[in-house]
């Protein structure tokens, strides 16, 4: 990624500072913010550590002749406009990707170590529209309670390109204003399905049920497909509806061609689990299809997973939170540019380990940054 290509992004975002008191530029600064969060880091007094141990790095490689200090960065990551940050952020990842792939996943994420004490659901939620087939975050929103994301989620609908396109969700977001607005912008949904809309849950799985039962078999497509992973086993059975013309008020659901469920058998460590979930669809596609579909919107759940796991978001304690969106979207960043980097070498590699070899050698972090 060429240095003058990121000051050109970065250049875009409003620098609020008095003119007179800048001695350091504002690409500077988030290109700093950046090569830390490529190394595993967040929080600030591991990024000033980060940035003086490797000024040398930072001079030859970007041209920063000199490392701001602690304070002007906490100063510029509480006043920069996060939302700003994340839009241009989402911008590079779409230009420097493939964008390939017709399915959208989206989900909310909490940053837990934001919420106050004694209220849990204070704290600062992260909506994420992520292209799953290319590791691409294209929209994001910020949110201060669970259940606002229903008209958020709604609103984003209105800016994401989804023609053509597949929306995945949570039950959360299986409303009817929301299929509408997806079907009218020439999307497809597959949501899940649970007791927030008790009558159409209860339908759909008295009848699945039935199926599985052995009750109406004529009604009914099937896909299976298994996974062998480090002694784990899992199935996975995909049962279609193919006639929905018993599901009293499926007009009130623009768009809906069929309701099917997903039943996941798992064998591990001598334990099995056998659980099943619920979806509807304006998607008239095979079960094999919706089989992928629902594998695919796992792929945001193992995002936010690994910015628990590999970044430890929920234990970041800057202060601000303009600071935590920034490096919010900076984190995605980084593990879309890990995972590419990973694949293209000829050796398995975790992304913790890819993150320490950024993190131990200059030449290894140049190669990734290089690699987007």
């Amino acid at each position: 990624m060429e240095s003058e290509y990121l000051r050109a992004k970065f250049s875009i975002i409003e620098d609020n500072r008095h003119a007179s008191y800048i001695d350091h530029t504002l690409a500077d600064i988030l290109i700093i913010v950046m090569s830390a969060v490529l190394c595993g880091l967040d929080s600030l007094a591991e990024i000033m550590q980060h940035a003086t141990n490797r000024s040398d790095f930072f001079k030859s490689k970007f041209g920063i002749e000199q490392i701001p200090s602690k304070p002007t960065v906490s100063r510029v990551l509480s006043m920069i406009n996060g939302d700003a940050v994340a839009q241009v952020i989402i911008d590079i990842m779409r230009e420097r990707s493939d964008i390939i792939g017709n399915i959208i996943a989206v989900d909310g994420k909490a940053i837990r170590s934001t919420s106050e004490p004694g209220k849990p659901h204070s704290a600062l939620q992260i909506l994420t529209a992520y292209l799953t087939e290319s590791s691409v975050v294209i929209g994001q929103h910020a949110i201060h309670e669970k259940t606002n994301e229903i008209p958020v989620f709604q609103a984003m609908l209105g800016v994401l390109a989804i023609k053509d396109k597949t929306i995945t969700a949570d039950a959360m977001h299986c409303q009817k204003e929301t299929c509408k607005r997806i079907i009218a912008a020439g999307g497809h949904y597959v949501f899940g399905l649970k007791e927030n809309q008790k009558t159409l849950y209860d339908d759909v799985v008295l009848f699945i049920n039935s199926e599985i039962n052995g009750i109406n078999t004529d009604s009914i497509e099937k896909a299976m497909t298994t996974e062998k992973s480090h002694g784990r086993y899992e199935k996975r059975i995909c049962y279609k509806v193919t006639d929905i013309s018993w599901l009293e008020g499926r007009e009130n659901w623009i768009g809906l061609k069929t309701v099917f469920a997903v039943r996941r058998i798992i064998t591990s460590k001598g334990k099995t689990t056998d659980e099943i979930s619920y979806y509807i669809t304006s998607n008239d596609t095979t079960p094999d299809e919706l089989l992928r579909i629902v594998r695919e919107h796992w792929k945001i759940e193992s995002l936010h997973w690994l910015l628990d796991v590999t970044f430890s978001e929920d234990d970041c304690r800057i202060l601000s939170e303009n600071g935590h969106k920034t490096l919010n979207i900076f984190r995605k960043l980084a593990l879309m540019i890990h995972k590419r980097y990973i694949a293209s070498l000829n050796r398995k590699i975790s992304v913790k380990a890819n993150l320490l070899n950024c993190l131990m050698d200059d030449s290894q972090l140049g190669r990734l940054v290089d690699s987007l």
